[in-house]
């Protein structure tokens, strides 16, 4: 862990290769592979964390230049103020890679090393740090989140609100065929009872059937009635009895 010029604390992890460049002045400074190693490992890392004290940390982490911030429509849409550059660098990780390849070679020539190469396998916060940054980005999040859930609501409300309006139009619309339909079912229902029952002897035969449905309304099985002759069901009963009597044979 090393702070950056920036003061921010970084974890970097980085690896070499390298190879045995004078053997003999390899085994008189050294002797074996373990303490080749471990000298190796504090020269490089001595050099990796001056160079990381000596640069930002967008040199660090950054590679190319003249770089352009990604937009975020989704950030920009809950009004989060964005950035609309990114710091340019001077070195770059690659650069500073080199720079500290150069220096360590120098210093590890005396021991009949060489290095080859040398590279940031992994870079991270420190945790504290990372804490911090994954927080604001949850935050950034649950503003999309909650912007997207509002614009859900107000959806809902605008489908159930139409919804409720078709509703309404076809029951209206339901409501006036079905009067209409009922209208015309009753005219025509007059039309047929006037046509039935228009002519005299029709209107008799209304009068009988109507008179039948009285009779049946009134009384039960077994109902003895004391009806006038002149009464109309009086009458009626009559004119029905003498229907149906046989005739009086002539003397």
């Amino acid at each position: 862990e090393c702070p950056t010029k920036d003061k921010l604390y970084i974890i970097v992890d980085c690896f070499a290769r390298w190879r045995i460049s004078d053997p003999m002045l390899y085994y008189n400074r050294l002797n074996d592979e373990r303490s080749a190693l471990s000298r190796l490992d504090d020269i490089l890392g001595s050099e990796t964390r001056t160079a990381v004290a000596t640069h930002d940390l967008v040199e660090i982490i950054r590679v190319t230049k003249g770089r352009k911030p990604a937009r975020d429509e989704e950030l920009e849409k809950t009004g989060t103020v964005l950035p609309t550059t990114i710091p340019d660098i001077e070195y770059g990780r690659g650069e500073i890679e080199k720079q500290i390849t150069e220096r360590t070679r120098q210093k590890i020539a005396d021991f009949g090393i060489e290095l080859l190469d040398e590279r940031f396998k992994r870079s991270k916060y420190n945790p504290a740090v990372a804490e911090k940054i994954i927080e604001r980005m949850s935050s950034e999040r649950h503003q999309i989140a909650a912007r997207f859930r509002s614009e859900g609501r107000g959806e809902a409300a605008n489908i159930n609100g139409q919804k409720e309006s078709d509703v309404a139009s076809i029951s209206s619309t339901a409501t006036k065929n079905a009067l209409e339909i009922e209208g015309k079912a009753d005219a025509e229902a007059a039309g047929i009872y006037a046509a039935a029952f228009g002519a005299p002897d029709q209107q008799e035969l209304y009068t009988f059937l109507r008179s039948l449905d009285v009779m049946r309304a009134a009384f039960e099985k077994d109902t003895t009635a004391v009806l006038s002759t002149n009464s109309d069901l009086g009458r009626m009963l009559k004119s029905m009895a003498e229907a149906v009597a046989p005739a009086t044979p002539p003397r």
